[in-house]
């Protein structure tokens, strides 16, 4: 006779007893798995919001300009630098400047001749005020153009030539480019007067290669004489470089390159030679 291996009853149900626990078991340990993900991923998510802020918090603070400051050798009440040869600048001394004094940019066309704008007197050097932007592709085309010309009218101090750089185009960088080159011309002609036009001119060269780093700024201008990484990176001419952007905006500066010579501007598109329309102007002031 066959033996009969069928399971009894009391062994069926400690059996169907034992995979309740083990499912048990397992529903247990999947529902803590599931718990201690859901746990990290709100950790990791508070940690991305709080670097989130963080970052923010610090892009702000870096964004952030001091009211007033120092004007670098050479600059002005107007906020500008000015050259009185290739290799000096207006012996001015402790001009400091506030931008917030200046009050709020006007709505509307102004048709007001920038401060400080003026025919020098008969027989003294012509005055020639440039208004540029370190990331304007006109400014670069002018200065490629006219910088040699200009650098020899200096040179030969038939006129003073004083740069205004102001900040346009920053609302199209995400590095404040423009602050940040005009914080660096600045840096320059305090440091090392006679690298300021090699040092512009390289500058506006470098238009087309796109954007530069404050180490590469600083290190254009080592290039060209003048060791100024520590005032390029700590911005220490920004102050000054706000009071310059925000007095053209309150002057209607209508856009750079805006030139000015012996107090009047340049009609570039009336398409007349810069330098040959310039040189009328000052052979009448000799």
């Amino acid at each position: 006779m066959a033996s009969n291996n069928r399971p009894s009853k009391a062994e069926r149900t400690s059996a169907a007893r034992e995979q309740a626990r083990l499912l048990h078991e397992q529903q247990a340990a999947a529902a803590k798995r599931k718990s201690l993900l859901v746990k990290i991923g709100v950790v990791l998510a508070v940690v991305l919001v709080i670097g989130l802020i963080a970052m923010i918090i610090l892009q702000n603070s870096r964004g952030e300009v001091a009211e007033s400051g120092p004007a670098p050798k050479g600059g002005n009440e107007y906020g500008g630098i000015t050259l009185v040869s290739d290799t000096e600048v207006a012996p001015t001394s402790g001009v400091t400047v506030d931008w917030a004094a200046l009050g709020e940019v006007p709505e509307g066309e102004q048709e007001t001749k920038p401060r400080g704008v003026a025919a020098a007197e008969k027989g003294q050097p012509a005055q020639v005020v440039i208004y540029v932007d370190a990331n304007c592709v006109h400014c670069a085309e002018f200065e490629s153009a006219y910088a040699e010309q200009l650098k020899t009218w200096v040179a030969a101090k038939d006129i003073t030539l004083e740069y205004r750089n102001v900040a346009y185009l920053d609302r199209n960088s995400s590095t404040n480019y423009s602050s940040r080159g005009a914080n660096a011309f600045a840096c320059v002609a305090d440091a090392a007067p006679a690298s300021y036009l090699p040092f512009a001119e390289a500058v506006f060269a470098h238009h087309s290669q796109g954007e530069m780093s404050n180490k590469e700024l600083a290190d254009l201008a080592k290039a060209n004489g003048a060791d100024v990484s520590g005032c390029i990176e700590d911005g220490t001419f920004r102050p000054f470089v706000k009071f310059t952007d925000t007095a053209s905006r309150i002057d209607a500066i209508p856009g750079t390159p805006s030139v000015w010579v012996q107090g009047k501007v340049w009609d570039a598109a009336a398409d007349e030679d810069f330098a040959a329309w310039a040189q009328k102007l000052i052979d009448d002031n000799k």
